[in-house]
């Protein structure tokens, strides 16, 4: 699939989509590989708070460390569609995403009003 978009505007930060419809992270950054006299081609996106140490500087390492480390690394082969969000072709535990979510839940769960 060949897209021409702008990346910083139209990928990240975007929020990552699983395959049932759950807000699994974000769009933390891409990998893009092509040397001199090549095209320039998104081959991943990157997400976790491993990824945010390199975008924020000393803010960066303090919430990659709040938010225990980790980073995932999805081909792009598996994203199925780029809108205001990213929707991948998967489920967020096929690509490791949504632990933190899964680590918290049986505390928010406990609070009145979080199934809203």
């Amino acid at each position: 699939m060949s897209v021409e978009l702008d990346l910083a505007l139209g990928v990240l930060d975007h929020q990552l989509i699983d395959s049932e419809g759950r807000r699994c992270g974000n769009v933390d950054d891409l990998v893009i590989e092509g040397g001199p006299g090549e095209p320039a081609e998104v081959v991943a996106i990157l997400s976790g708070p491993d990824v945010w140490r390199g975008r924020a500087g000393w803010l960066g390492s303090l919430a990659a460390a709040l938010g225990g480390g980790g980073r995932v690394r999805i081909p792009w082969e598996e994203v199925a569609e780029v809108e205001s969000h990213v929707r991948l072709k998967k489920k967020a535990a096929d690509y490791g995403l949504g632990r933190g979510d899964d680590r918290v839940r049986p505390w928010i769960e406990r609070i009145p009003g979080s199934d809203r």
